[in-house]
């Protein structure tokens, strides 16, 4: 029998509200439990309330709660015991758009996902970002650099989704997520980080 790849690995995944991308996201989330992960899933107050033409708030949920078998983390109450606790071994967001991004590289503590990822990054683990944004290359170029370079923060690798009408625009490579997440918890990051 081959051996699972994330048996016993307790991995938080958090969702925000980049919705053109679930559609790839969730068939990631589905591998993670496929591979023997214990997946806790985590959303921001966007995922949690906003329907879209890519599907309503509530099919997304119930989706998530189907997927993983557990309650929805989605509140900043319920996301502050991660540090404590020490739930998790491994935080995925993905996707992650470039308000969390910014909210992430300059301390803002204001949504479910935010705290996670500080109440887990106090126990010094690793946490895995999958950009996705519009604004990678513009104004939030700032934000991704300083993620880049700090403890124990990961990157799926990224690429420019569309380089001629959305120059400043990176998504990550959600095909890659899971060896992002193989090397993040040997302290590694992936590479090559930026793709063609």
């Amino acid at each position: 029998m081959i051996p699972l790849l994330l048996e016993g690995i307790k991995i938080g995944f958090a969702l925000t509200g980049s919705f053109c991308t679930f559609a790839k996201v969730f068939p990631e989330i589905e591998k993670l439990v496929s591979e023997g992960a214990d997946v806790y899933p985590i959303i921001s107050d966007s995922v949690d309330k906003t329907d879209t033409r890519y599907g309503s708030a509530t099919e997304w949920k119930n989706r998530l709660k189907v997927i993983t078998g557990k309650d929805i983390i989605s509140t900043i109450v319920a996301a502050e015991p991660i540090g404590p606790k020490g739930l998790l071994d491994i935080l995925v967001v993905a996707p992650c758009t470039g308000n969390t991004l910014a909210k992430l590289a300059n301390a803002i503590n204001d949504t479910p996902v935010t705290m996670a990822v500080k109440a887990h990054l106090r126990n010094q683990k690793p946490v895995v970002i999958a950009v996705s944004t519009n604004d990678a290359l513009g104004n939030n170029a700032k934000n991704l650099g300083v993620l880049m370079n700090s403890k124990n923060v990961y990157f799926v690798p990224f690429e420019q989704d569309d380089p001629d009408s959305k120059v400043n625009s990176l998504v990550a490579r959600m095909d890659l997520l899971i060896p992002a997440v193989l090397e993040a918890l040997q302290g590694k990051q992936i590479q090559p980080l930026l793709m063609k």
